[in-house]
């Protein structure tokens, strides 16, 4: 009967041992516990509004509002006239909704470990509309040959997250988990 409680407490223990550690490793993100050591942690919060969502994403991924600081999302919208070559203005009570929705979740107002990174390697004098042309988008990507994406049919373009991360719509940028078209995983 001893052993058989002491094999039980072991096992209680054990188990213990790994919600510790699995929630431990889970909150890693400045506090915020994105998910745990079963599952994936998010490196941005992901886009939860369904107007931008509808909006945006018709056209293209609907990027998560922290990865670009507030003023790059306000310039974003205020130029909707010439959107990266395109005219995408919309109706001034949706142009607001979506500016206050891009704001309020910008790189400053979130605790995500990526968002955080974002904000920091952004120079105070700086405003950028392109994700791409953060400092810490080209240090992540510096590795990755352009044959990769520009000159890939497949992803033609770094602005296309979701052809190479296929878990960035949730917030996952995993660098483990890059799949690029026509070449597989990619390792750095």
């Amino acid at each position: 009967m001893k052993d058989k409680k002491s094999a039980i407490m072991a096992a209680i223990m054990l188990l213990g041992s790994f919600l510790i550690v699995g929630n431990a490793i889970g909150e890693d993100y400045n506090g915020h516990e994105g998910r745990s050591i079963f599952g994936r942690r998010l490196d941005v919060a992901p886009s939860t509004n369904e107007g931008y969502k509808k909006e945006c994403g018709s056209c293209h991924f609907a990027y998560q509002p922290g990865l670009l600081p507030a003023k790059s999302w306000r310039k974003v919208m205020d130029t909707l006239d010439n959107h990266f070559g395109d005219n995408a203005e919309l109706a001034p009570e949706d142009r607001k909704a979506i500016t206050d929705y891009l704001v309020k979740g910008a790189a400053e107002n979130s605790d995500y470990k990526a968002s955080v990174k974002i904000l920091h390697s952004i120079p105070a004098n700086e405003t950028p509309v392109a994700i791409s042309a953060t400092p810490y988008f080209v240090r992540k990507h510096r590795e990755v040959p352009d044959r990769m994406v520009k000159g890939n049919q497949q992803v033609k373009s770094f602005a296309h997250c979701a052809r190479c991360h296929k878990d960035a719509g949730s917030g996952s940028y995993n660098e483990h988990e890059v799949n690029i078209p026509g070449f597989g995983r990619f390792e750095d």
